[in-house]
């Protein structure tokens, strides 16, 4: 068997802990005699499967007790719809950060339900950096701020968490989460996908503060609605059962082999550090994103040349570094590095890179 080093924004690489694990529970699991794919949701053994996951999160992250986790699905994009409906209670005004595609996105949704202000935008240089506001930078009324944490397509991040006062901050954190330690009582909402760092798709994760529930638009469908998923423990209907479990088992592995989140993001600084060294050494690549702003998760680069990008891309899936070219909105190369890329990876995509740097720089 031979396994490639996916370098996909997501789905992504999950720990081969994880996914043997899994194997060797397919056809029984924990003697129960049946898949986790094949169970009720409503039996006992599955019941301790979600209950210990959300323990395990509440453990992992530190969630504090006034915060409620509920496990979803229609992925982070479905929560664009699903934080307005919820939250617009009050003055019906909430401010967006917009710092690429998907937060563009969140507000352009967010707009259907309520006054929409963009309080910032770094689409002027192509979302190559993050905006930093300030507390007063926010409307005072407003019901909300929301703010995409990690910018995969652009390969930036937040290195701050935005001052709002009495106003719930949102994240969507769908490629930060699990990647480093969260001050969790800093946000009103944090919602993400699982595909990145947390698991396989089909699972969203929502935190939410106990006093935002409770005030959704009469408009908000029953399955969006965070009050009718809270009050049942995330099975109003039946949950994304193997992604939940899958998740667990990615939990337990940052438990008990990465030792946690503190040591998880010491690793993620490790192998980025590596590659954008390289890079910003390198006479032939270049990162596209402002350097105090760059994410540890994506880094984007390019060689200036479309020609040369594209054939890069091809050379190096040829070498088994697969899924690293750019998003179609702005191409050039992009290495998603998440949680279960191995140091061996970047190391080895480093000297593939110096290789070609090599024999394509007089290009």
């Amino acid at each position: 068997m031979s396994r490639v080093y996916n370098f996909s924004a997501g789905p992504s690489m999950l720990p081969e802990e994880v996914l043997k694990k899994a194997q060797s529970e397919m056809l029984d699991y924990n003697g129960s005699g049946q898949s986790v794919m094949e169970m009720s949701h409503r039996s006992k053994v599955y019941d301790s499967i979600i209950k210990n996951c959300e323990a395990l999160l509440r453990e992992t992250l530190q969630i504090p007790d006034n915060y409620k986790v509920l496990f979803l699905q229609g992925g982070a994009s479905t929560q664009f719809s699903a934080v307005p409906l919820n939250l617009l209670s009050n003055s019906g005004k909430a401010d967006y950060i917009v710092s690429g595609q998907f937060s563009k996105k969140a507000a352009s949704e967010a707009k259907r339900y309520g006054d929409i202000k963009i309080a910032a935008s770094s689409e002027d240089r192509c979302f190559s950096y993050i905006p930093k506001l300030k507390k007063e930078d926010f409307r005072s009324d407003a019901d909300y701020v929301h703010i995409c944490f990690n910018n995969t397509i652009f390969g930036t991040t937040y290195n701050y968490i935005p001052d709002t006062g009495n106003i719930p901050l949102v994240a969507d954190m769908s490629s930060y989460l699990l990647s480093a330690p969260v001050e969790i009582s800093k946000f009103g909402l944090i919602y993400a996908g699982a595909q990145k760092n947390c698991g396989p798709a089909g699972l969203t994760i929502v935190i939410v503060r106990d006093d935002l529930i409770g005030k959704e638009k009469d408009i908000t469908p029953v399955m969006l609605n965070y009050k009718t998923q809270a009050d049942n423990d995330s099975m109003y209907n039946t949950p994304p059962c193997y992604a939940i479990y899958i998740h667990m088992l990615v939990l337990e592995w940052i438990k008990n082999t990465i030792g946690g989140l503190e040591n998880m993001q010491k690793i993620n600084i490790k192998k980025a550090s590596a590659l954008y060294d390289f890079i910003d050494s390198s006479e032939l690549f270049k990162a596209t994103a402002d350097k105090e702003d760059r994410s540890l998760m994506n880094v984007c680069f390019i060689t200036g040349n479309p020609d040369l990008d594209k054939k890069f891309c091809t050379e190096a899936e040829a070498n088994g570094f697969v899924n690293i070219k750019g998003h179609r909105s702005v191409g050039g190369m992009r290495a998603s590095i998440y949680n279960a890329m191995p140091e061996e990876g970047i190391e080895k995509l480093i000297v593939f890179m110096k290789e070609f740097e090599r024999n394509n720089k007089n290009v």
